[in-house]
């Protein structure tokens, strides 16, 4: 008996132990404060939300019947995407647009909120069991964030349709223009509420209209998806074999995505998010030629991080790297969305400020200089923090500078080095030509 009793009273022990190290190694835990308490009160005002409701709701068996129609379609759908889906995660790691809006949609205008809900957890493991496995940053907890964000979203619309009078397609058949209205609505929240329930969730959040909601592609690819997803519900309650004809036009448009995705990805600096050296030059040709047309000027500033050397020295090139990182982060929100930041590789920054002449571009460069200093890059030593970051900053004006964008790149090379050679940490212009 003596023998047996310590090894009965082990193995709850062991098993807490081992709980509590599964519980350590999420990687959750990894991530900022804000995001972790973002995540915990939207999952639980999810959670408490479906149960609230669960208690409300009246379920027919239609509803179970349209509920596994679209649980099958957007299984198939993400199944014969699948390997486009998984190309289009490495390429650009977290994207910023689901085609399950498509089915997820549909559902808000078909189903109880709670299915509703249910039609989103389903699609979403089935994602990341099959799509998303092992890819290195797609993580378990931000599956999750984004399923929960899609459930709010769709919750949210449910309430705003009910506002309007009209719950669901059924009744927006019976009501011609006011039943649009209703749908147009439902479209017009899931787009707001969807696009700004995630932005807490971020790890990093760029304050730019872009960097919050996305590009004019993204947005449009997400109403062409809402689109689709009122056409689906439409085709479910109305003749179901058609809901058949969205997989290949959704199919198509997933594709397309990732051609889009591979075109950035081919210009892109995928250290920094920023233009490469070819995307950036592709970008500032192609503004030169339409400054010329017009006789109008634009300013282009070369940015140069000051003793980035000791950094990596000191700190190693992962630090290094998230300093790169940090900096392109601190030029692109000091400039505008129509500005184009490249890295010319190493420590070497570029901007091209479209239209702006002397004062703007002093302006500019001047609050960037003054951005990068206040920049704190966390180090996981007895280091703490990097801090006191500075950079040099030559400044090219066409036409006073050069005549073309290699003579700009030229002059504000030119300034660079003389801001490096007077001290650095300070903005000098290019000499005038002639």
């Amino acid at each position: 008996m003596s023998m047996d009793r310590p090894d009965a009273m082990s193995s709850p022990d062991l098993r807490i132990r081992w709980s509590r190290l599964l519980l350590s190694r999420w990687e959750i835990w990894g991530q900022p404060l804000r995001v972790r308490l973002y995540c915990f009160i939207t999952e639980t005002a999810a959670t408490v939300a479906f149960i609230t409701l669960l208690g409300t709701e009246a379920l027919t068996q239609s509803d179970l019947w349209l509920l596994l129609a679209l649980v099958a379609l957007g299984v198939g759908q993400a199944e014969l995407g699948r390997r486009v889906e998984r190309i289009r995660r490495r390429v650009s790691g977290v994207a910023h647009i689901n085609m399950t809006s498509v089915w997820t949609f549909a559902g808000v205008l078909l189903l109880p909120p709670t299915l509703t809900a249910v039609l989103v957890a389903v699609l979403y493991w089935h994602l990341a069991v099959r799509s998303w496995y092992r890819l290195q940053r797609v993580p378990a907890w931000r599956t999750t964030s984004n399923a929960t964000a899609v459930i709010l979203t769709c919750f949210a619309t449910h309430q705003a349709m009910a506002f309007t009078g009209i719950h669901d397609m059924r009744a927006a058949l019976t009501h011609d223009w006011q039943g649009f209205a209703a749908i147009a609505t439902g479209i017009a929240v899931y787009f707001v509420v969807g696009a700004v329930v995630v932005i807490g969730a971020r790890e990093h959040i760029v304050w730019t209209p872009t960097g919050l909601f996305g590009n004019w592609t993204d947005n449009l690819l997400e109403l062409a998806t809402l689109g689709l997803g009122a056409l689906n519900a439409l085709a479910l309650v109305t003749m179901p074999g058609l809901a058949l004809l969205v997989l290949p036009a959704l199919l198509l448009l997933h594709r397309s995505v990732l051609v889009k995705q591979l075109e950035v990805a081919a210009t892109t600096d995928d250290k920094t998010g920023v233009y490469n050296t070819a995307g950036w030059h592709h970008t500032a040709e192609r503004e030169f030629n339409r400054s010329r047309e017009r006789e109008s000027s634009f300013a282009l500033l070369m940015i140069d991080l000051d003793h980035f050397k000791r950094i990596n020295d000191t700190y190693g090139h992962l630090v290094g790297d998230a300093v790169l990182r940090a900096v392109a982060e601190a030029i692109k929100a000091e400039v505008r969305d129509r500005d184009a930041v490249g890295r010319f590789g190493g420590e070497e920054f570029v901007v091209l400020l479209p239209d702006v002449g002397v004062p703007e571009a002093d302006l500019v460069a001047e609050r960037i200089r003054q951005a990068v200093t206040r920049i704190r890059v966390p180090v996981d030593t007895d280091a703490g923090v990097v801090t006191g970051l500075s950079t040099s900053i030559g400044v090219a004006i066409y036409p006073d500078a050069g005549s073309g964008v290699q003579e700009l790149l030229d002059a504000a090379d030119a300034a660079l080095y003389r801001a490096k050679h007077a001290g650095r940490n300070q903005v000098v212009h290019a000499t005038p030509v002639g």
